[in-house]
């Protein structure tokens, strides 16, 4: 079979701001494809082109074997989307909300009540299935939320951001409800900010700086990029941080990453346990006290420092002026010629 998405060469500019230069992507089948990359990077653009609500200005687009350019409609009936926000109705129960969603799906009520309930059993949602919504959780709702983007069984379930302004507790269950959809046979396109969601969800990650993929590949194959394992010091007094960084910069290969507030050194480091020893040995013979000290890998924050050369931090987004709005414009004047 054909990956569930192949992106070639996609562009996109809004006014000034180039969203998308040159994108190419592939997700495979079976699994989570992550893209990560701050606001501005891009991937909300492609999400909404995978959507097929933007026109790319050059490049193709495929998407479950379709043509998304050339077919928008049949695309439509093969993907589910779930944004930032949970878009469910709080004056109606979760089961009533779904089986609206499926009534809308061209369901009728029979189908969109079975749909319903193998929706709320695999989101672990059927105990809270007749409560009003707005009477869930923050986690609720947006589990609700992503339930209604498979009440069609879409091929590709879109998630931008899905996570965004959740509790730890409702992170980790969304989280879980994730895997069980993989589990289930649905594949699944992320966008986040949140290196650790996608190191935790993703078979394969990519970055986007700039609109275009600048790295790619499992996360232990991105980790393996920032080319270096990490000793990392958590000093007991405050007052020592500045004497343990100044013992334990000739260790590394790079200069030390000093979190301040939460007193930690990290140093980039070539020879690995070998080093954690000579970190050790150093610090016991200067009699700095330390609450934690080990070796670590690289994290997807690191990988991203290294081949941006920044931190994974919020950008404006380029969409945000209306640029969106007047592309919308642009295709209807297209679709009425």
């Amino acid at each position: 079979m054909p990956p569930i998405l192949e992106a070639r060469g996609l562009t996109k500019r809004f006014k000034t701001t180039q969203a998308l230069a040159g994108l190419d992507l592939t997700a495979d089948r079976g699994q989570v494809t992550a893209i990560l990359g701050p606001n501005g990077a891009g991937k909300t653009t492609f999400i909404r082109m995978v959507a097929t609500l933007l026109l790319p200005d050059e490049g193709t687009l495929t998407v479950a074997g379709i043509d998304a350019i050339k077919e928008p409609d049949k695309v439509r009936r093969a993907i589910g989307l779930a944004g930032q926000s949970a878009a469910v109705e709080g004056a109606m129960s979760g089961r009533e909300n779904l089986v609206l969603v499926g009534r809308l799906f061209g369901h009728d009520t029979r189908q969109a009540k079975a749909s319903a309930e193998v929706v709320l059993d695999l989101l672990d949602l059927t105990e809270s299935a007749d409560r009003l919504v707005r009477t869930y959780s923050g986690g609720m709702r947006r589990k609700l939320d992503l339930g209604a983007s498979l009440v069609g069984a879409p091929e590709l379930l879109l998630l931008d951001e899905p996570t965004t302004g959740l509790d730890p507790r409702s992170r980790n269950d969304l989280w879980d409800a994730i895997r069980s959809l993989v589990a289930a046979g649905t594949d699944v396109l992320l966008t986040t900010q949140y290196l650790d969601e996608a190191d935790q969800l993703a078979a394969r990650i990519a970055i986007i700086d700039q609109g275009k993929v600048i790295a790619e590949g499992t996360p232990d194959e991105l980790k393996s990029k920032a080319g270096n394992d990490v000793v990392e010091v958590h000093v007991a007094d405050a007052s020592e941080l500045d004497r343990a960084i100044a013992a334990l910069a000739p260790l590394g290969c790079e200069r030390p990453r000093v979190d301040r507030p939460t007193r930690s050194i990290a140093v980039p480091v070539e020879r690995g346990s070998a080093q954690l020893l000579e970190a050790v040995r150093l610090l016991d013979g200067l009699n700095l006290a330390v609450s934690d000290i080990g070796l670590r890998r690289a994290t997807l924050d690191e990988v991203f420092l290294a081949l941006t050369g920044r931190p994974a931090e919020s950008e404006p987004d380029p969409e945000a002026d209306g640029s969106a709005t007047t592309d919308k414009r642009r295709r209807s004047r297209r679709a009425a010629a």
